[in-house]
């Protein structure tokens, strides 16, 4: 079995379809669909099986001889709202849980591929893999980074694969569920759509009007990358995934603009509740990545924004 915790949201989802393709008609969606709306996003999988990630706990605790039959876990399951401030609720999903699937895997020398997040790197200027370079701004960054840092503690030469995958800005298909969590690329087609106008954040922290800088990673690559890994099961550890090249907002928005033959760019005053907690630039640094033999290329957001609409469009979704 090829389990994906996460399994129903955006990028899990993406990554059980791109497990599907390679063949695998083992898999095993893991999540919670409290929120039944990510159902579409699996919906013409051809899953093995689907399990709520409380059951799915339970079964790894009382084992019963589960664990004989997992070939690996890509635990992509997370409270992802930035904007989220219960801490509790915070480190018992994304910490807690964690831990709980990290001893299981190590336990049995399963391959474990996480899903970390460049939000563990905070207001930082430089975006390395090393503790000095690591300041969060927020509680889901807290609650990334402490994680990472109880992988470098318990499981820093692991006899089976353990690997922690930053993501930077991902964007793609079956992110619709995410509301406002969804990406740039997403919001600004349906402003497009409805009233002709792409609206950014005015200029903010040095940066120009709509000049904030990120790294924007097709999900697609991102999928690439976990297969990667376990391709290679010999190499662990925690690695940035990101394009490695930052790019604008202006960028997105000129490309979203393109693939629709109309519409302008409106530029909106920046809000003063994000002011002293907002990313203005990331950028992945990828030498570590590299090292590792990974040598995938990772699209522009021109090509990534056009490839994105092309399928949103021609496979809407309710």
């Amino acid at each position: 079995m090829h389990i994906v915790t996460g399994g129903a949201g955006f990028i899990g989802s993406n990554l059980a379809r791109a497990l599907a393709d390679r063949g695998h008609d083992d898999i095993v969606v893991v999540d919670d669909l409290e929120d039944g709306h990510k159902f579409v996003n699996i919906s013409d999988l051809p899953i093995a099986d689907y399990l709520d990630k409380d059951d799915f706990l339970e079964m790894l605790v009382s084992d019963k001889g589960f664990s004989a039959g997992i070939s690996a876990v890509f635990h992509q399951g997370a409270c992802s709202e930035t904007t989220e401030w219960n801490g509790r609720y915070m480190m018992k999903n994304n910490y807690t849980y964690s831990q709980r699937l990290l001893h299981f895997c190590l336990q049995h020398s399963v391959p474990f591929i996480y899903a970390s997040s460049a939000a563990v790197y905070g207001g930082a200027k430089t975006f390395v893999e090393d503790p000095l370079f690591e300041n969060p701004l927020n509680v889901y960054g807290y609650s990334k980074l402490q994680f990472d840092r109880y992988v470098r503690r318990v499981a820093s030469k692991p006899e089976s694969q353990v690997v922690g995958l930053r993501y930077f800005n991902v964007y793609g298909p079956c992110e619709q569920h995410k509301g406002s969590m969804a990406s740039v690329a997403f919001h600004l087609h349906n402003q497009v759509m409805e009233d002709g106008e792409a609206r950014l954040f005015a200029g903010n922290d040095g940066y120009g009007d709509g000049e904030q800088l990120r790294d924007f990673v097709y999900v697609d690559d991102v999928c690439d990358v976990n297969l990667w890994f376990l391709d290679n099961p010999g190499v662990s550890g925690v690695f940035n995934t990101g394009s490695g090249s930052a790019q604008s907002f202006n960028d997105v928005a000129n490309a979203v603009i393109k693939w629709h033959g109309k519409g302008k760019i409106c530029y909106i005053p920046f809000p003063d509740h994000l002011k002293g907690a907002y990313q203005s630039f990331t950028q992945a640094d990828l030498t570590q990545l590299r090292a590792a033999g990974c040598g995938l290329e990772f699209r522009p957001v021109e090509k990534g924004v056009k490839d994105y609409l092309d399928q949103l469009c021609n496979h809407q979704t309710p």
